[in-house]
């Protein structure tokens, strides 16, 4: 069985590995108190060029958002964000269980805009509705698309415009940055919103994201909330630990040459998937592609390859998610092109 059903079912990077198996033995002080993890911060911190800031070691992407959203936020206040987006789609209720509604909005492409905003501000105005605080976006998108930097910049202007925070997804963010398609580099990103984590877990990490606060009003008692929210790991360092691995080298790190092999193997598949005429669901950029075929011919894939049934079927076809990861080897890319010809021909 060839896996293309997520970024996170391997293990971890060898390199990942190995850090961690050197530190193994030692004893340090826990709940992110420790020097690996203060050095993983300062790694952060010079990688993005703000000293300024905060980095704080999560354990995963729900637990993240969440804690973000609950910790910035006052009881009535609410957060804008894609229809599609994790924090709105994905995540169980989680959000709303801190008692915060996500406000979702019907995005283009996945995509947030500046009048997207407005027509959420206009719709959410008063008293009698939870008012916008927040806009959360993912980058890259739950659909693979990407913001570029202009339109963050028009986003962050908008943000600024009304008083709302700005919140950034990146649990994928290695594949939005080392796409073709972008002109975006993480200090720049990082300039133009509140927060930001830097995803671990989709790229090389066994677990773990690595949280950026830029906003001190939002990392007021932000270690009381991430305990509050069980997601104040005991044994802190493994975070550390990996992330210094993931980074060491900077923008030559594994971290972006892991990405970049990710988005690499995406996009031969998807080249070879259109040689073939098959149509996609939306645009992807990324590590993500959304391939629509006959259903028979989704059945006949199954056997040999493990996906997700992105959408339910329709007339026949269903859409299918390819993900492609570090792990991902070219022969695995070459194994499904090769089928899916001797299936359709």
């Amino acid at each position: 069985m060839i896996f293309f059903r997520s970024d996170y079912s391997q293990g971890a990077h060898p390199k990942v590995m190995d850090a961690l198996m050197k530190t193994n033995l030692e004893h340090s002080d826990g709940y992110g108190m420790d020097a690996h993890c203060e050095h993983a911060a300062q790694m952060i911190k010079d990688l993005i060029g703000i000293q300024d800031c905060d980095v704080h070691m999560m354990v995963g992407g729900t637990p993240c958002n969440v804690t973000v959203i609950a910790a910035s936020l006052k009881p009535y206040e609410s957060v804008i964000a894609a229809r599609t987006g994790h924090a709105y789609f994905h995540e169980t209720g989680a959000v709303e269980a801190t008692g915060h509604r996500v406000v979702a909005m019907e995005g283009i492409n996945g995509k947030l805009t500046p009048e997207i905003i407005d027509q959420a501000l206009t719709e959410y105005q008063d008293e009698h509705t939870p008012k916008p605080r927040m806009v959360y976006i993912s980058q890259p998108t739950e659909i693979g698309s990407i913001y570029s930097k202009e339109e963050m910049a028009a986003i962050s202007t908008k943000c600024k415009e009304h008083d709302l925070l700005l919140y950034v997804d990146g649990a994928r963010l290695g594949s939005a940055l080392t796409c073709k398609a972008n002109n975006m580099s993480i200090r720049e990103l990082a300039s133009y919103c509140d927060a930001f984590y830097i995803g671990g877990t989709k790229n090389g990490a066994l677990f773990g994201e690595a949280l950026v606060i830029k906003n001190k009003q939002m990392n007021e008692n932000f270690r009381f909330m991430i305990k509050r929210q069980c997601g104040l790991l005991a044994k802190g360092r493994l975070l550390g630990v990996q992330f210094e691995a993931l980074l060491d080298g900077g923008m030559d790190s594994i971290y972006f040459s892991m990405a970049a092999h990710a988005n690499r193997m995406a996009d031969k598949l998807k080249e070879g998937l259109a040689a073939m005429n098959v149509r996609f669901c939306g645009d992807s950029q990324t590590n993500q592609i959304f391939p629509i075929f006959r259903t028979d011919v989704v059945r006949e894939l199954e056997k040999d390859f493990f996906f997700y049934e992105w959408e339910p079927e329709k007339d026949g076809k269903t859409a299918i998610r390819l993900v492609t990861s570090w792990g991902t080897d070219e022969s695995d890319v070459d194994a499904f092109l090769n089928r899916v010809r001797e299936i359709i021909k």
